[in-house]
């Protein structure tokens, strides 16, 4: 250093161009100091370096460019693989259903799942308003069957408003408890029921109420003591407390 200047020597007979602790040989550009781009770009500017050693230097400098952008390319990649893999692993061991566009993890209870599904919250604002949300976050286990809100729109006008309402918690926690079966009761076993009671399975609620249970082609429809059908439009929605069956009508105690 000299006067504040690098001072680079130069030997054209070995082809060593030395800045410090930096140094360029034939094949062969070694970066010991931090100084060394400094160095030789300040050599490039005022014309101590020749032509061909130019385009030597340019040449490995954009192919440690090169390498280095396909690292960093490698690393971005090998972290979004891994982020998949794991989601890709943990769906896969819980068996996630979607419903009303979210997924609905089997480690989770009833609650917990119901509340993310864009199609439930009808039914949550009722489970809310009667009560029911610590029952149902309980241990259980509960056979579930969900009406969605296009179920709930199908009852007449502002019935659901009314049943909202602070007077009217004791009738509609007995409809929602209508819609409750103790024990966990998947597809499979509502299915044996059903075969079991020839062609018919009756089931008890929670509320105290009666539900009957039929096959109709691959589907199972429940009946109401009111005589109204409901179907099961999504079925065996697995919970940490039992099962969610989304239907697509809302069940009525007599």
């Amino acid at each position: 250093m000299q006067n504040g200047k690098t001072v680079l020597r130069i030997s054209t007979r070995s082809g060593f161009i030395n800045a410090g602790k930096m140094f360029f040989t034939k094949n062969s550009l070694v970066n010991k100091s931090s100084c060394f781009s400094t160095a030789v770009y300040d050599c490039v500017i005022h014309g101590m370096l020749d032509n061909h050693q130019n385009k030597k230097i340019k040449k490995i400098f954009m192919k440690q460019i090169r390498i280095t952008g396909l690292a960093l390319l490698a690393l971005i990649i090998a972290n979004l693989s891994f982020a998949q893999d794991k989601m890709q692993t943990k769906m896969g061991s819980e068996k996630i259903v979607m419903v009303g566009g979210a997924p609905m993890y089997p480690s989770k209870n009833i609650i917990e799942n119901a509340v993310n599904s864009k199609d439930h919250t009808t039914l949550v604002a009722a489970v809310k308003a009667a009560g029911l949300v610590e029952t149902l976050q309980g241990a259980g286990p509960f056979t579930v069957f969900a009406p969605t809100n296009n179920a709930f729109a199908k009852l007449p006008a502002g019935t659901v408003e009314t049943l909202l309402k602070p007077e009217n918690k004791a009738k509609l926690t007995n409809i929602l408890t209508y819609h409750v079966i103790a024990g966990n009761l998947d597809s499979k076993a509502l299915a044996q029921k059903i075969k079991a009671g020839n062609g018919t399975a009756e089931l008890s609620t929670v509320s105290g109420g009666k539900l009957w249970a039929k096959m109709k082609g691959n589907k199972i429809m429940l009946k109401d003591e009111n005589g109204g059908w409901a179907m099961v439009t999504i079925k065996n929605v697995y919970q940490s407390n039992g099962v969610i069956h989304v239907i697509d009508h809302v069940l009525l105690p007599r």
